[in-house]
C-alpha cells in the first residue's frame, strides 16, 4: 500500500511539472510589455527627461529669483547648510536620460535603415552631457551608463577637455550622417517629429555654443569649430527651434518642468501672498527690465492687485535676496506670470534663433563670421528673443513689431567698442533673453563675465560672497566610486563651489 501510495505521488508530480513547464512562458508573459527595447519609446523618455532635470536652483544663482526662505533660497543665497541641492541633476540624469539614451543606441547601431535613430541619440546624448559637464566639469562619460551592459559599476570619469572633443565629433558625424530618405523617429521624437533637416540645424547649433565656451581655453579650436558649425547651417528661424511640447494636464510627465515645480512649490495659491517657499522675482532682474523700459516685463512678470493679475510696469518691484524673513509688502512684490512662464502646457525651449543670433554676434565681432555684422547679428538676437514668448505663451506673450523695434532703437549695438565692450552689451542682453533657461545663463556668465552681476554675500554662504562656478558632486558618489571621484578632483580641484571646470578660465 506504502509502495503504491508511493507511485501515485510521483505520477502526480510528474504530471504537475508537465502542466506547470506546459504553459510557464505564456503565463509569466506581461502581455502589456516589450521583451526588447523599442528605441522610440525609449527616445521619447530620453527627451522627456533630458529637459526636466535642469537645475531651478540656478534661478537664483542668475539673479532672476530668490526667496526669504533660506532652504529654497539657496540658490541666490549659496547657504552652505543646502549645498548637497546642487547634487540633484548629478543624481537623477544618469539613471534616465543618459541610461536611456545608451539602450536607444545599442538598440539601433549597426543597421544602416537606422541611421537617422543613431544620429539624432547622438546628438541628444551631446546635448545632455553637454548640460552635465558645463555643471560639473569632469565626470563619468566614455563608461557612463554600462553598468547593465558591460558591467560597469564604477565608471571612470573623463577630463571635460576629452569630453568637448568627443561631443564635438559626435556632433560633426551625426549631422553628417542624418538621410531625409531614410527612417526616423517620427512622432516619437518630441521635438522636431524626426524631420532631418531640423535635427541638422540642431546639431550645429550645438556646436556653435560648445565652440564658444571653448574661447578661452583653445582659441583656435573654438574658431574652427564655431566656423564649421555656421557653415553647416544653425537655427535662425522660430519655426527651427529646439523645442519638447507639453499638454499641460494628467501626470506631470505632460507638464512643462519648470512650470510645474515652480507652481508647485511657491506659486499654486495665486494670491501673491500665500507662497509655500516664499519666492518672489529678484529685484536685481526686475530693476533691469524696468530701467531699460524692457516690453518683457509685463509677459513674464505680474503683480496681484487686489487678487487679481497685474501686469502693469509701474507695480512690478522684485525682491531683495537678502531678506531671511517674510517683509511686509510681500504680497505687492513681482512674481512670474501664470499665463506665460507657469504655463503648464507651455514648450520647454532647448535652442532657440535667440542664442544663435547671440553666439553670431560674437562670431562676427571676432572676425570668425561674415555672413552678417555683429550689430545684424545682435539686433535680431534681441527680436527673436522678444518673439519666442508668444511661442511660449500665445497671446499673453506676444510682444508686437513695434514694441521691438522702440527696444531697439533704444539700444543700438555699440560696433566702435572694444571686444569686452561688445562681449557686455551681446550678454547682458543674452541673459535677459534667454530666461527662464538659467543653465544657460549660468555657463555664458561663467565664460564671459556678464551680464555684470554682483554676489550676494548673505550670512552662512558656501562661497565667501562669490558666485559659484560649479556644482557639487553626490555624497554618494564619494562612497560608492570612490577611486574614480578622487581621480577627477585631484586632476580638476576640490570638489567645491569655486573650482573652476576647464574651459572657465578667468
Amino acid at each position: 500500500m506504502k509502495k503504491y501510495t508511493y507511485c501515485m505521488l510521483m505520477i502526480l508530480g510528474i504530471i504537475t511539472i508537465q502542466s506547470c513547464t506546459k504553459d510557464f512562458v505564456k503565463d509569466n508573459t506581461d502581455p502589456n510589455s516589450s521583451p526588447k527595447p523599442v528605441p522610440g519609446y525609449i527616445f521619447t523618455k530620453a527627451e522627456y527627461d533630458g529637459v526636466s532635470s535642469m537645475p531651478d536652483l540656478l534661478l537664483g544663482t542668475m539673479q532672476y529669483t530668490t526667496s526669504f526662505n533660506d532652504v529654497a533660497g539657496f540658490g541666490s543665497k549659496y547657504i552652505l547648510a543646502q549645498a548637497q541641492q546642487s547634487a540633484a541633476t548629478f543624481t537623477s540624469s544618469y539613471p534616465n536620460q543618459i541610461n536611456e539614451l545608451v539602450e536607444v543606441l545599442k538598440a539601433t547601431t549597426g543597421d544602416p535603415s537606422q541611421i537617422n535613430l543613431v544620429a539624432e541619440a547622438r546628438i541628444w546624448r551631446a546635448y545632455c552631457f553637454g548640460r552635465l559637464t558645463d555643471l560639473y566639469g569632469d565626470i563619468p562619460y566614455s563608461q557612463a551608463g554600462q553598468g547593465y551592459n558591460s558591467g560597469i559599476y564604477k565608471p571612470a570619469y573623463d577630463a571635460q577637455k576629452d569630453i568637448y572633443a568627443d561631443m564635438l565629433k559626435e556632433l560633426d558625424e551625426a549631422a553628417t550622417s542624418l538621410d531625409a530618405s531614410k527612417a526616423t523617429f517620427g512622432d516619437a521624437d518630441l521635438i522636431y517629429g524626426g524631420k532631418t533637416d531640423q535635427w541638422r540645424k540642431f546639431a550645429y547649433s550645438l556646436m556653435l555654443r560648445y565652440a564658444m565656451r571653448m574661447t578661452k581655453v583653445d582659441i583656435n579650436a573654438a574658431q574652427t569649430w564655431a566656423t564649421k558649425a555656421i557653415a553647416g547651417g544653425v537655427i535662425l528661424e522660430d519655426a527651427d527651434i529646439a523645442k519638447v511640447p507639453y499638454v499641460g494636464s494628467g501626470q506631470d510627465i505632460n507638464k512643462n518642468p519648470l512650470a510645474n515645480d515652480l507652481w508647485n512649490s511657491d506659486y499654486i495659491a495665486q494670491d501673491g501672498v500665500t507662497n509655500t517657499e516664499g519666492g518672489k522675482y529678484q529685484d536685481v532682474f526686475i530693476n533691469y527690465l524696468k530701467t531699460n523700459k524692457d516690453p518683457r516685463l509685463g509677459v513674464i512678470s505680474i503683480v496681484y492687485n487686489n487678487g487679481v493679475a497685474d501686469t502693469s510696469f509701474a507695480l512690478q518691484q522684485g525682491m531683495s535676496a537678502m531678506l531671511n524673513t517674510k517683509p511686509v509688502n510681500f504680497g505687492s512684490l513681482s512674481e512670474p506670470n501664470p499665463k506665460t512662464v507657469l504655463l503648464l502646457s507651455s514648450p520647454r525651449l532647448v535652442f532657440t534663433a535667440a542664442e544663435s543670433y547671440f553666439l553670431l554676434a560674437e562670431a562676427a565681432a571676432r572676425g570668425w563670421y561674415s555672413g552678417s555684422t555683429a550689430s545684424v547679428s545682435y539686433t535680431n538676437g534681441i527680436a527673436a528673443a522678444m518673439r519666442q514668448w508668444a511661442i511660449i505663451g500665445g497671446a499673453p506673450g506676444t510682444i508686437t513689431d513695434n514694441q521691438i523695434n522702440v527696444y531697439i532703437a533704444n539700444h543700438p549695438y555699440n560696433a566702435a567698442g572694444t571686444l569686452d565692450q561688445q562681449m557686455d552689451q551681446i550678454y547682458t542682453e543674452f541673459w535677459v533673453g534667454i530666461f527662464p533657461d538659467a543653465e544657460e545663463a549660468f555657463s555664458s556668465y561663467r565664460r564671459t563675465g556678464y551680464p555684470a552681476l554682483v554676489p550676494n554675500n548673505y550670512t552662512g554662504n558656501a562661497t565667501g560672497g562669490k558666485i559659484f562656478r560649479r556644482l557639487l558632486y553626490p555624497i554618494s558618489e564619494q562612497n560608492l566610486n570612490a577611486a574614480s571621484y578622487n581621480a577627477a578632483i585631484s586632476r580638476q580641484g576640490p570638489d567645491d563651489f569655486l573650482t573652476r571646470i576647464w574651459w572657465d578660465k578667468q
